[in-house]
């Protein structure tokens, strides 16, 4: 197996097609980068700015090029040297009228080949299609409900929805759209549209997360998992693709069946999963080359973070905002809220699932309530994504027991049903009939999503106490590890995995979040800066908590010269605001409650760009020498270091849609000389050079950390020399980080 020396991280579509990537080759190969890690290729729906909402695994977007232009990729790479790493969507396809094979299952409903495909609950019924602005019956009434013939067959059209409808000629009563007879042939079918408010707890299907817009695919049936990879094994076998990405693993039904199947299929091609790694969990035993390195991202800020400082900005954020809660307590409301009202849909799923399970074994007499208090309860209580109890590692399984048992006494104490609780718990760890099975499947597919939901997309948003420690894979309660603590992590690290410090789905990019880290190096710049900003009109109408969280969100994206900053600064708290949830959300925006504090956003931006406040410079130098230190560590540090399109140069993006503005590739690799960009482009390649000049090095040489309080050092060593990252915060700004290649006798002295 060939692995990685570099890879950078290419987002596909609006604009980047595999045209336009080739035209990028040269310099990213100059930059030493040995792969080009690519967002998904495959069909996705129209205009889609991602690829994860993939229509049809089996083809290649044509937008991106189609099959050709992706092979001219290859061959182009294969000329440079650079291999292709591609990103698959095994949990999860669109749930989409563009989605041939879900177009096949509403005309021939059960009875479709591709029926079985889709993780759909047949037993509930129809299925749901939440997709109508008004109900079924209003639309029906105003005539808006109406049969048609297409050149694909018999179609329901309702508003600008087109459904297509099981075979068969429409009578004269439904072509001439007589209320009963399209009403009677709504009913007919093996679909049933409805009001959108109804998928929060009433669709049929599995979801990606609460996304209604993404179904399930059941890869766990043999048939399913050979059709939607047929595509990606037959470019492993042309030699097309030189490793492979997993997304969402947590989300299948068996982690690690499917991916001993994978295996299987690509033999000895690296594979990575994304897979968010908690506290001290440990990756299970999986025949992968590791994770996609959000646990690194998380450790390099939890080392880089001053103990002293963040402990001052703690009392400063709770003084001025008057917050009393701890991490733990922020996460369960979260958890609990997200559960009642996102996945509400999911809870009632497993809420009938434990009382088929229940039904089965005749063990016990619960009403549908007891049972569903436990379910809830129990779901708020994993700490983790999953659990994994299907695996036969007997030592993780073990942990996993432990882990739910500790689960169900926290769950205990909230006076929920005994009998109910300890039912619910039993089946999903030892039940063995059919139906405790499908629960315990059901449940560990949405702790993941609980999670997710809860800690990434709402409570991230609440703690705002130092945004930096609010990442994928951070631990806010958490948040600041020693030079030792993260020497020891380390040590346990097995340089397969990627380490990386900015993705599509980071929170904040990372020359952004190092700008927070820095907040907690110099507490008192921030102070100043806040204390600056209660002097702009309209304060007193905005909570100081949304302030607080303004001001660290300005600080981390602010560019000098940089136009639209007040424009990305609102668009970005009208999304935390929603995310959040405690004044507003998505399904029901207060736009009267967003208005204020987005007009405060755009006060303060048009306030700096006047005149920067006492501080903020101050805290940008510090910021500009922590990023040297990031990048630093991440390509001497074990791993693989992952860069992210235009990381050579700054990243102050903030999370999505905002780290996926357009790359300004004009000015990557040749940035106006003396500049902090020249700067951080010039050390990331001096560091990608000593890779690839000392591979041994870096594959086998020994890590360890030496230091302390007042500077430490990063060392790797081998045969050839010793490389050295110190990193001393007392030193002038620029002069904090410093990188020392010291080669044995014989081997090149620079690069």
């Amino acid at each position: 197996m060939t692995l990685p020396r570099a890879t950078y991280r290419l987002q596909l579509r609006e604009g980047m097609t595999f045209a336009k990537a080739i035209e990028r080759l040269g310099p990213i190969r100059d930059l030493g980068i040995s792969h080009l890690y690519l967002s998904p290729i495959f069909t996705a729906t129209t205009g889609s700015t991602h690829g994860y909402d993939v229509t049809d695994p089996t083809g290649i977007d044509p937008s991106l090029g189609g099959r050709a232009g992706f092979e001219a990729l290859a061959r182009a790479a294969r000329d440079m040297g650079l291999g292709l790493i591609i990103d698959i969507v095994p949990n999860h396809t669109a749930f989409s009228f563009e989605n041939p094979w879900l177009l096949d299952v509403l005309r021939f409903g059960e009875a479709s080949r591709w029926a079985r495909h889709f993780d759909i609950d047949w037993s509930a019924g129809r299925l749901v299609l939440p997709f109508l602005p008004e109900p079924f019956e209003t639309m029906l009434e105003m005539g808006q409900v109406q049969a048609a013939e297409s050149s694909l067959g018999p179609v329901l059209r309702a508003g600008s929805l087109e459904v297509p409808l099981a075979p068969g000629p429409l009578s004269n009563a439904e072509l001439a759209q007589e209320p009963e007879a399209l009403r009677a042939l709504h009913a007919r079918q093996a679909w049933r549209l409805t009001h959108w408010e109804l998928e929060r707890d009433g669709v049929t299907h599995r979801r990606f997360f609460n996304v209604t817009g993404l179904i399930g695919m059941r890869v766990e049936d043999r048939e399913v998992f050979d059709d939607t990879h047929a595509l990606t094994f037959d470019l492993v076998r042309a030699g097309l693709v030189q490793g492979i990405r997993v997304d969402h693993v947590d989300g299948l039904a068996d982690p690690t069946e499917y991916l001993d199947r994978l295996r299987a299929a690509v033999g000895d091609t690296p594979l990575w999963i994304e897979k968010i790694l908690m506290a001290d969990e440990d990756l299970p035993r999986w025949p992968v080359e590791g994770t996609t390195g959000y646990e690194s991202c998380a450790a390099i800020t939890r080392v880089l973070t001053d103990r002293v400082g963040l402990a001052k900005l703690d009392a400063l954020w709770r003084r001025e905002t008057g917050e009393e809660r701890d991490w733990p307590q922020v996460l369960a409301e979260a958890k609990a809220q997200v559960i009642r009202q996102d996945l509400a849909a999911e809870l009632a799923q497993l809420k009938n699932l434990a009382m088929a399970a229940a039904g089965a074994s005749g063990d016990i007499e619960a009403g549908e309530e007891a049972i569903r208090e436990a379910v809830l309860a129990l779901l708020v209580q994993v700490p983790r994504y999953r659990t994994y109890l299907e695996t036969p590692d007997a030592d993780r399984r073990a942990g996993d027991l432990r882990l739910m048992d500790a689960a169900a006494a926290r769950a205990a104490e909230t006076l929920v049903s005994p009998l109910a609780l300890r039912f619910v718990t039993d089946a999903i760890c030892d039940g063995d009939t059919e139906e405790a099975e499908r629960l315990r499947v059901r449940f560990q597919q949405v702790t993941g999503a609980l999670m997710a939901k809860s800690q990434e997309d709402t409570a991230f948003f609440r703690f705002t106490r130092c945004l930096a420690h609010c990442e994928v894979g951070g631990e806010p309660g958490d948040p600041v590890w020693s030079p030792a603590e993260f020497g020891e992590w380390l040590a346990g690290r097995t340089g397969r995995d990627l380490t990386l410090t900015s993705s599509h789905d980071t929170k904040r990019a990372e020359d952004a979040r190092m700008r927070l880290v820095a907040m907690t190096h110099l507490p008192g710049a921030l102070a100043r800066i806040w204390e600056a900003s209660k002097a702009l009109p309209g304060t007193q109408a905005v909570p100081a908590a949304t302030r607080w969280y303004i001001v660290q969100s300005l600080l981390a994206l602010w560019e000098p010269g940089r136009e639209g900053l007040g424009d990305r600064l609102a668009r970005h708290l009208e999304k935390a605001m929603r995310e959040a949830r405690e004044v507003t959300n998505w399904t029901h925006p207060r736009e009267e409650a967003e208005q204020r504090p987005e007009d405060w956003a755009y006060a303060l931006a048009r306030d700096w760009q006047s005149r920067l406040p006492d501080g903020a410079e101050e805290i940008f130098v510090r910021a500009r020498d922590l990023s040297l230190a990031q990048v630093g560590i991440k390509v001497l540090m074990p791993g693989i270091p992952d860069f992210y399109q235009g990381a050579e140069g700054p990243l102050h993006h903030l999370t999505d849609p905002d780290n996926r503005l357009a790359v300004d590739w004009d000015h990557l690799g040749c940035p106006e000389p003396g500049g902090w960009a020249a700067q951080k482009d010039a050390f990331t390649r001096r560091l990608l050079a000593l890779r690839a000049g000392h591979p041994d090095l870096f594959t086998a040489g020994a890590v360890r950390v030496e230091g302390g309080k007042e500077g430490w050092t990063l060392l790797r060593e081998g045969p050839e020399g010793r490389v050295a990252l110190s990193l001393a915060w007392a030193a002038p700004p620029g002069e904090a980080v410093t990188l020392l290649w010291s080669p044995r006798e014989g081997v090149r002295a620079a690069e």
